[in-house]
């Protein structure tokens, strides 16, 4: 069994140093209690509501940069951490990124392809698909918030014999009718049920710049029911200023592999792609 952990943390914006020390501090709480995968959000180095790209500028980095050296002699006992960043980009540009990283280093990295509303001012979009990488624990797709929405990129990882796929997200607060929960919880369960495996979309907490967040951090199994959630209270539309909640749970990520619903039906059998788009 693997434990995936999600960690909602409320990143602030622009201090690279605060966020770096609390980045470490919860690579090192996590794994030493036995985090087998530890997922963290969206640009959880810098915050997101960026007014100029003087802003990005002052807190980007690269997957070379010291910072994460010091975040990967942090990990203990073989897990893996991903996670959200800004990154700046030997081109120069600076994009929305995450990587993958083990005691060892940076496994791979990845540039958000679908960037939401203002990112477009300071980022540039990502050109490569998410990567699926294999990992001690099992093979592990990574994505960015936005990206999840087009449900070709879920399902080109899990194609590619995704087990889990990591989603470090920061989703905007909107409305919705009582009782509702989240709609990006809606996306992810049916991209768990439909691709048959597990999803873990972590989110991040306190408001920036008067933009409040969904805080919805959640793992769904790979059947698209929900096995854990970070709010205090499930679905609600906003949970206590800056909570450092969390969602954990145990996946069997080796029966994710059986993509049959019985004898005559399996999901990745049955697709006929000569009819889609």
């Amino acid at each position: 069994m693997t434990r995936i952990v999600c960690r909602q943390l409320a990143p602030t914006l622009g201090d690279l140093p605060g966020n770096h020390r609390q980045i470490l501090r919860v690579i090192e709480e996590e794994t030493s209690a036995g985090t087998d995968v530890l997922v963290l959000p969206e640009l959880v180095t810098s915050g997101y509501v960026f007014e100029t790209v003087d802003e990005v500028d002052a807190c980007a980095i690269t997957p070379h940069d010291p910072l994460v050296s010091e975040w990967a002699a942090a990990i203990r006992g073989g897990s893996v951490v991903i996670l959200g960043f800004a990154e700046r980009g030997e081109d120069g540009l600076f994009y929305n990124g995450a990587m993958l990283l083990d005691a060892g280093g940076v496994l791979a990295t990845y540039r958000k392809a679908h960037l939401w509303d203002d990112e477009k001012r300071f980022f540039t979009p990502g050109s490569q698909p998410p990567p699926v990488v294999e990992t001690r624990f099992g093979r592990i797709g990574f994505m960015v918030c936005y990206d999840f929405e087009f449900p070709e990129f879920p399902r080109r990882c899990a194609l590619e014999g995704a087990e889990l796929i990591a989603v470090p997200t920061n989703w905007p607060l909107v409305r919705r009718p009582e009782g509702e929960r989240p709609p990006e919880w809606h996306l992810a369960q049916a991209a768990a049920r439909v691709n048959r495996v597990v999803i873990a979309c972590c989110d991040r907490t306190g408001t920036e710049r008067g933009q409040q967040w969904t805080e919805g951090t959640a793992i769904f199994d790979q059947y698209g029911w929900l096995a854990s959630a970070a709010s205090s209270s499930a679905g609600a539309l906003a949970d206590a200023e800056g909570a450092e909640h969390r969602a954990e749970y145990e996946a069997d990520l080796a029966a994710t592999r059986d993509k049959s619903f019985n004898p005559n039906n399996d999901l990745f059998g049955d697709r006929r792609p000569e009819l889609y788009l």
